[in-house]
């Protein structure tokens, strides 16, 4: 079953890189890999060496850092580049190259044919230099590219048996889970081979098509904190974590998820960012419950409309009660809170006060605490 045996390559720190604001220093970057070290991600992507003089030194640095994860750096499909890479000590390659009509015609400038050799070569080369390292190919822009394109490159490359894995890439965010789970069903049934799926979130597919991936057979997920990257980014880690654990907790259980919260806090403050109030797991609203029915069932069992157990991952619910939708049960759980014996009558007199003036402008939290407190003291005492 792909649910309990797939990998995270967490790409923070090479995807993440591309994000509008992001920034990183070597300090910070050390501690991202530190944390998602900890979290229990098994691979972690860092920038191509080339990019810059400051690439290539910080990833030498964590290369060098001693973490459990697999360190990998993304690379274009060329000598020069893997000859770069492979002098970091990584363990592994991402080998990558655009096979739409529109990458082949403004990117790169190379036919079919012309790709499979470059590919073949480029990958035999890395091999010949390190026969032990983990080594991908990817096709870019996989979902604006020919299928007999595609198909054609894929069985190529797998028929050199030079990779450990293939890597399908929504690059633009235009999949929709369908045509993700056929094209990674067909590619597992055709070469056998560890199928990684990179999957950007321009339309909001991301999550979806990364699960339709895992459905079909895929072994690697790419993975963001925060969903950070080019434009929209891609698949975020905790989006990710959240949609698993609803189908199996099981499916989740060898990472650390009390880590999630601040994983995302680290990247929001690196990054200059605010984290959604939506977000997954972490966002403010993300275990608010408002309106009278649900806080009276959440009350009674949090499991009647929560998927999530806040408390797996070391945050918290809240149950808001000062507005106009608000019931007496929540009340009522408020004054137990303040150890306060108020009968039913008292509970919904607070409440039905609590609607008349949140009709105008909710109330806080001390001002539903005085309303309680009043009513406790105006309730007469049974001797």
């Amino acid at each position: 079953m792909p649910f309990h045996q797939y990998s995270i390559i967490e790409s923070t720190l090479r995807e993440g890189e591309q994000f509008s604001t992001a920034t990183f220093t070597l300090a910070q970057k050390l501690e991202i890999a530190g944390r998602l070290d900890e979290f229990g991600v098994e691979m972690i992507e860092m920038t191509s060496p080339l990019a810059s003089p400051r690439s290539e030194a910080d990833l030498r640095a964590v290369t060098a850092a001693g973490l459990k994860a697999r360190i990998l750096t993304h690379i274009r499909c060329k000598k020069e580049d893997a000859l770069r890479a492979l002098d970091t000590g990584v363990q592994g390659i991402d080998v990558v190259i655009g096979t739409s009509p529109r990458l082949m015609q403004h990117s790169h400038g190379k036919s079919i044919r012309q790709i499979i050799d470059t590919a073949s070569e480029v990958l035999s080369f890395i091999r010949e230099q390190q026969p032990d390292i983990i080594l991908r190919f990817s096709t870019e822009d996989s979902f604006r590219s020919r299928e007999v394109d595609l198909y054609r490159v894929y069985l190529a490359i797998a028929e050199t048996g030079l990779v450990n894995r293939l890597g399908v890439a929504d690059t633009v965010g235009v999949a929709l889970p369908t045509r993700v789970y056929d094209l990674v069903r067909q590619l597992v049934r055709l070469t056998g081979l560890d199928i990684e799926f990179h999957g950007h979130n321009d339309s909001g597919c991301a999550i979806a098509n990364a699960c339709a991936a895992l459905e079909a057979g895929a072994t690697h997920i790419d993975t963001t904190i925060l969903g950070i990257g080019e434009r929209n980014g891609i698949t975020p880690l905790g989006g990710l974590i959240a949609r698993l654990y609803t189908l199996d907790k099981a499916f989740v259980s060898k990472y650390t998820l009390t880590l999630l919260p601040e994983l995302d806090a680290m990247i929001a403050r690196f990054c200059h960012i605010d984290i959604p109030f939506n977000n997954y797991i972490t966002g403010s609203s993300a275990f608010i419950h408002k309106a009278g029915i649900h806080a009276k069932a959440v009350l009674a069992d949090p499991s009647t409309y929560e998927a999530l157990n806040p408390d797996d991952f070391g945050v918290q619910r809240e149950i808001v009660i000062g507005h106009r939708l608000t019931g007496w049960n929540a009340v009522r759980h408020r004054a137990h809170i303040l150890g306060l014996a108020l009968d039913d009558a008292a509970i919904q007199a607070v409440t039905r006060r609590i609607k008349e003036q949140a009709d105008d402008a909710p109330l806080s939290l001390v001002e539903i605490d005085e309303l309680l407190h009043r009513h406790a003291l105006a309730q007469p005492h049974t001797p």
